[in-house]
């Protein structure tokens, strides 16, 4: 069977790329050897965000005398029925692509795609069957797994990856999360508030290592708060599994310290998803576990694309989904903007929640900007002082000579949904005043960044 496009991959990059060349008038096929949505729709993004839900509402029913409700028997988590749950929104939103296929008169072909010369895809379904298709264009969207450590080999029962922590059959008592990017301090965050005792060990001298430093400071606190350990500068030497519990020689900068845990999640990154595809064959070019392809996401092979966690980027779900509808835009004769990559959100789904865009305040400083620099702490906040949670703050960085809004930088409750903001005003080159000018509701967690705006400006009213 020929088609215009073939995708081997189904995650957000992979489908969206699908559905974005069928309204364009494609023939289109997918390529899927597991679960219809990837990664994120089924252990990624989606069933995570549930757990963490769980764990946001036992923390409500903790506090509940905190809001006058009084409650009688003690609240416990049943981790059986909050995985069971997750499962269910994951399941839920894997048939929603599925039927999105249907509606976009998209194929599925169940199976292992791999690449062949002359623009074919051979596909090996679960019995061993192969069958070659024609495309005039194949994109790989094949996205990642858990990285494993040569110290640290993943068994899947007591030092295990993201997909053992979101269905684990019963609740540890104790556990080491190695790696505090987004995966290690979500699920760092989520163990801790179900009563379980945590060690959160990061390599580098601060947890979130890519956001702003205060933003960063301020997260660690909440965490220490939340009675969690956070050891930072750290470094996992070894991790002894043969007794009944974990124990787990760690580096730090006053020497070596063993700390027992009944399991250890390895959180320490991924690594793409590209063996057995036929690249070698086929002579597509990679640099370090990477796909190499230009702004339209072209490899070196004519009718070859590549996209999502594959190529060099940050992986995240909503770039690869972008970079899914450029590169079919392209395919398709139109001519779209490229990704811009200095404008890409970034959101951790802790407690309080991390949301930022842009440049951090260090980054700015090194790349030569004289900046003005507004912060806004929630403390402040009518909304954050009524809801219950004052921890975290706004920041936001303006270059000083045109007011060009460089970045901005949020920690609190609900700020995942506030980064939009910045993200829209940045592509609109929005001034620091205009944000400034533009109103706010009252009162609302959003308009702590009109707050912060004005406080880079010295005109701020609420500080």
């Amino acid at each position: 069977m020929k088609y215009d496009l073939i995708v081997i991959g189904s995650g957000p990059g992979g489908y969206v790329a699908a559905i974005r060349a069928s309204q364009l008038g494609k023939k289109v096929a997918v390529v899927e050897k597991a679960e219809i949505g990837g990664i994120c729709l089924n252990w990624g993004c989606i069933p995570t965000k549930a757990l963490l839900k769980s764990a946001q509402v036992f923390n409500y029913l903790k506090h509940a005398d905190d809001y006058g409700i009084k409650l009688g028997a003690e609240a416990k988590p049943d981790l059986e029925a909050i995985v069971k749950r997750s499962r269910g929104v994951a399941e839920g939103m894997s048939k929603g692509v599925q039927f999105l296929f249907k509606k976009n008169k998209i194929d599925l072909i169940s199976g292992f795609g791999k690449l062949k010369t002359g623009k074919k895809v051979e596909v090996t379904d679960s019995e061993g069957k192969a069958t070659i298709f024609d495309a005039d264009h194949v994109i790989l969207a094949t996205g990642t797994r858990s990285r494993e450590l040569p110290n640290m080999k993943i068994d899947g029962k007591k030092i295990i990856g993201y997909r053992q922590a979101m269905v684990l059959p019963e609740m540890p008592k104790s556990m080491v999360v190695v790696g505090s990017g987004a995966i290690g301090s979500e699920f760092a965050y989520f163990y801790n508030s179900m009563g379980v005792d945590v060690t959160l060990v990061e390599f580098m001298p601060n947890i979130l290592p890519i956001e702003d430093e205060e933003v960063s400071k301020q997260l660690e606190r909440s965490f220490k708060k939340a009675k969690m350990k956070v050891m930072t500068s750290s470094t996992v030497e070894n991790v002894d599994t043969s007794g009944t519990i974990c124990k787990v020689t760690i580096k730090t900068k006053k020497g070596e310290e063993i700390v027992e845990a009944d399991i250890v999640l390895s959180a320490v990154g991924v690594s793409t998803n590209l063996e057995g595809l036929g690249l070698e064959e086929v002579g597509v070019k990679t640099d370090k576990g990477k796909v190499l392809v230009d702004e339209y996401y072209r490899t070196n092979i004519e009718g070859v694309y590549a996209i999502g966690d594959i190529v060099h980027g940050p992986a995240l779900a909503h770039v690869a989904s972008h970079e899914g509808i450029t590169c079919v835009e392209a395919i398709a004769g139109h001519h779209p903007e490229p990704v811009d990559y200095k404008n890409v959100p970034s959101c951790t789904y802790t407690n309080p929640e991390v949301a930022s865009v842009g440049l951090t305040e260090k980054q700015a400083i090194e790349a030569g900007y004289e900046i003005k620099v507004g912060k806004f702490p929630f403390s402040a906040s009518g909304k954050a002082s009524a809801s219950g949670n004052k921890d975290g703050f706004v920041k936001v960085i303006f270059d000083a000579k045109y007011g060009e809004w460089l970045g901005c930088h949020m920690i609190g409750d609900n700020v995942t949904e506030m980064i939009a903001e910045a993200v829209v005003a940045r592509k609109l080159e929005t001034t620091g005043h205009e944000i400034i000018k533009a109103m706010h509701p009252h009162p609302t967690m959003s308009e702590a960044i009109m707050e912060a705006a004005a406080d880079a400006y010295g005109e701020v009213i609420h500080l």
